[in-house]
């Protein structure tokens, strides 16, 4: 066999390993995805402009961009926002009941 489990319905389905993600990962996934959500989300509204003048210039971009991404994986890791939290729940309805 190949490391594919067959499912009651007969049909071929991920291995074991991949059906189970062991704790964490789903919630590791939905933080990720809610730090790309705000890098997105920052990037936008760095993009707006207001007739201001920045004091930099453009030299501070990828500083910026940097800080920007730091600040957002801290705010989808600390579960202030609740996007990971959500995006988490509605994602393990999807996933197999566990003997775990």
């Amino acid at each position: 066999m190949t490391g594919l489990a067959i499912s009651p319905a007969g049909t071929t389905g991920l291995p074991e390993r991949a059906a189970k993600p062991v704790d964490g990962e789903l919630r590791e996934a939905a933080q990720q995805f809610e730090a790309i959500l705000l890098r997105q989300m920052l990037a936008s509204a760095r993009n707006t402009d207001f007739g201001g003048n920045d004091l930099f210039g453009e030299s501070d971009d990828t500083f910026r961009e940097m800080r920007d991404a730091r600040f957002a994986e801290v705010t989808a890791q600390s579960g202030q926002l609740g996007f990971a939290a959500a995006i988490e729940h509605q994602l393990a309805r999807f996933l197999p009941e566990g003997d775990d």
